[in-house]
């Protein structure tokens, strides 16, 4: 099998409803598509993206430029093509939209190892667990009043969710704490409550907010203040009893090495765009496993059930919904649990009508 081909699409998916976090404002999610053709009539696909469509056409050029590492080869051979677009980008830098490019044909190459075998990846890698706990993470929006929180997160636990994420970053404190309140009072004690500070706060502040969140049992506080602020992240963890989540704003191994060695959070978050690709996602998954580090993998929800079924110290997935329409099957969630699926490679495949739709033209 030889790649033969490398075709990208760019699209535009709008949201149900805006998404509002301490540092975004979001209205849709711009795509490139990409497609990894072979001679033997299989097709690699995966995506990147960005918010609003910012700079796609960047991320689309940057993801063209590296084609020649994977045209006329073997897609087992992918983490040499990995190693060579590692390589090749030295002169401008391991992170950004260098390490994304790299990561969204890492993925498709993976999809198609998988496709070739006829086995789901999680299985190729080294199957750990069949189904995996998800949180809804589609909602729940720092702009949404106390009564719409509530709503909606009655809505994720008709859908069969049993833990469900919040963001902070109100101005005052009790703001934060009123809201956490309100929601742990409507959901019970038996729901899984999350907390995401979408990095809006000072050390001191996140410190003094997380000791009056502790009496809900959060699961975890995550990104308190900015992510490289590794020795805030540090102070904020040993403060407080409630783990903190961080990490879907590091690039490589690297990155997460760095956040592990400063101990600075208490659970990992890849982000298959950022991490660099499942060749990359593993290698960070197994270094923190070395340092007893769980993970909990960021957005990519799809994609990422590969990792999630195969990493012993994965214990959740983030299921976001924005993405969903872009494919023909669907991530069906029960009793708080996501069954891996056993169609060959990722799983997943593009949406035709989807794709023509929502195509920028």
């Amino acid at each position: 099998m030889k790649i033969t081909n490398l075709r990208t699409v760019t699209v535009d998916l709008p949201l149900a409803k805006p998404m509002v976090t301490a540092i975004h404002e979001t209205r849709s999610v711009g795509c490139v598509l990409v497609y990894v053709e072979t001679d033997v009539g299989l097709t690699g696909e995966n995506y990147i993206f960005t918010l609003n469509k910012d700079r796609l056409q960047v991320f689309d050029f940057m993801i063209k430029s590296l084609g020649h590492h994977l045209i006329g080869q073997d897609p087992h051979y992918v983490e040499r093509m990995w190693d060579g677009m590692w390589k090749e980008i030295n002169p401008i830098g391991h992170e950004g939209i260098s390490v994304s490019a790299i990561s969204v044909l890492d993925t498709a190459c993976w999809d198609l190892v998988g496709k070739a075998a006829g086995q789901p990846l999680y299985k190729l890698f080294g199957a750990y667990r069949d189904s995996v706990k998800a949180y809804a993470s589609s909602g729940l929006w720092l702009s949404q009043s106390i009564d719409e929180l509530i709503s909606e997160a009655e809505q994720f636990i008709a859908q069969g969710f049993r833990s469900m994420k919040i963001r902070l970053g109100k101005p005052r404190i009790s703001e934060d704490v009123e809201r956490v309140a309100a929601l742990r009072g409507a959901v019970g004690d038996d729901i899984e409550l999350l907390a995401d500070g979408n990095q809006a706060f000072s050390p001191d502040h996140a410190i003094r907010l997380g000791r009056q969140l502790e009496q809900f049992n959060l699961g975890w506080f995550e990104e308190p203040v900015v992510a490289y602020d590794h020795i805030g992240h540090a102070k904020v963890a040993a403060a407080l009893d409630t783990p903190i989540a961080s990490g879907e704003t590091e690039y490589t191994r690297y990155g997460m090495r760095a956040l592990l060695e400063a101990r600075a959070a208490d659970i990992l978050m890849p982000d298959l765009q950022r991490i660099g690709g499942l060749t990359e996602f593993r290698r960070a998954s197994s270094l923190a496993a070395a340092f007893n580090v769980p993970i909990s993998t960021h957005i990519f929800t799809e994609q990422s059930l590969s990792i999630a079924g195969s990493a012993p110290n994965c214990i959740s997935v983030e299921h976001v919904s924005w993405f969903s329409s872009l494919y023909r099957e669907r991530v069906v969630v029960a009793d708080g649990l996501i069954q891996l699926p056993q169609r060959p490679g990722l799983g997943f495949s593009f949406d035709d009508d989807t794709v023509d739709r929502c195509r920028i033209r």
